[in-house]
């Protein structure tokens, strides 16, 4: 129980409550996304560790961090800018336009300075590759903390930066402008409460993150080709129709006594698609481009119901003939499609319904 009589005496309570709150929501809504994550890192544990300290005192015996001044921000005023001598670490050495400030004028360690101690940290962990992903509002940070990475690794790119444009959401057809002073905003909760974490996860990742993402209410709820969600799920769903109609489970191993397949031009041309699939697999890994992999399973998904919608015209064209029969060529096809949908379904961390 807290005595709110002087509040100078509970206020570093108040506000470690605060923070463990805080951190309590942020994981409840990571986890409703699907998100989730190893380790959190706290900035007042290196702070009282005297991790930013300790990683000043590396970049001195670099010969990375000097006493200096520095110009004031373009939009500060020269004539009422006060230069004093400040801890600079030297990020011009590495293609920064400006040396960057490590302490305040009251003797506390700028952001910046708690951010380098933070990847010390990382480096100290003896992981491959560091990666960051920041918001747009973030992308004039890129070079300063890329310095720092070099200057304590002595390798470039050990730190690779990917910035996230914004997110702008729409309402009854129109652009939802929020507010935190009129209280008109939108929570991740509110958002997978109105579309689910399915629609969420795949319409976010559906954009390269360096490109601005409109979300619209209305579009990701809607059943047809204008929803990308909805048109991969149906084709998995319409695949799983036909194997059901034989008395055959989708996930079913199905045993084949003969390959000797015929294939038509169509068929072929999706069969093709499917071949790009490990490449696709493989550039997003490496590229830490996750948009690629929805981009591909939309296009696949349109090539499959095109080809599906023959068949209302084209009894050649349809999976179940006459006389109610899948033939095998048939089966293998739709299992090919299935299981690429499937896959990349799994790494988005999408559902994959057999009904619809």
């Amino acid at each position: 129980k807290l005595n709110f009589d002087n509040f100078t005496n509970i206020s570093n309570i108040l506000a470690k409550l605060s923070v463990e709150q805080s951190l309590k929501l942020i994981k409840f809504n990571l986890e409703n996304l699907g998100v989730t994550h190893d380790s959190f890192a706290s900035e007042t544990y290196l702070v009282n560790n005297n991790e930013v300290q300790k990683v000043v005192e590396k970049l001195k015996k670099g010969n990375f961090v000097y006493e200096g001044k520095i110009k004031g921000p373009e939009s500060e005023d020269d004539s009422i800018w006060i230069k004093r001598n400040q801890i600079l670490f030297r990020s011009t050495k590495f293609g920064d336009d400006k040396d960057r400030a490590l302490q305040k004028s009251d003797n506390s360690w700028t952001y910046f300075a708690s951010d380098v101690a933070y990847h010390n940290n990382k480096l100290n962990r003896k992981f491959d590759i560091l990666i960051n992903i920041l918001g747009a509002d973030h992308a004039g940070y890129v070079k300063r903390i890329t310095s720092a990475v070099e200057a304590l690794s002595g390798k470039k790119n050990k730190l690779i930066c990917k910035v996230s444009q914004l997110v702008k959401l729409i309402k009854d057809g129109k652009p939802f402008k929020m507010s935190k002073r009129k209280g008109d905003y939108i929570t991740v909760e509110d958002l997978i409460n109105e579309v689910g974490k399915d629609a969420s996860r795949f319409i976010m990742l559906n954009r390269s993150s360096d490109v601005e993402l409109d979300f619209d209410f209305t579009k990701v709820k809607e059943k047809s080709k204008d929803n990308p969600l909805y048109y991969v799920q149906y084709c998995y769903a319409r695949i799983s129709s036909v194997y059901r109609h034989i008395g055959k489970n989708i996930n079913d191993k199905i045993n084949i006594s003969s390959y000797d397949f015929n294939y038509s031009s169509e068929e072929i041309k999706i069969l093709k698609k499917i071949s790009e699939w490990p490449k696709c697999v493989e550039v997003s890994s490496n590229k830490l481009e996750p948009h690629r992999i929805p981009v591909y399973l939309y296009e696949l998904a349109s090539e499959f119901h095109s080809y599906w919608n023959m068949g209302k015209d084209n009894e050649e064209k349809r999976f179940i003939d006459k006389d109610k029969n899948v033939s095998d060529d048939k089966l293998i096809f739709l299992k090919a499609i299935a299981n690429v949908i499937k896959s990349g379904m799994d790494i988005v961390g999408v559902s994959s319904p057999e009904k619809m």
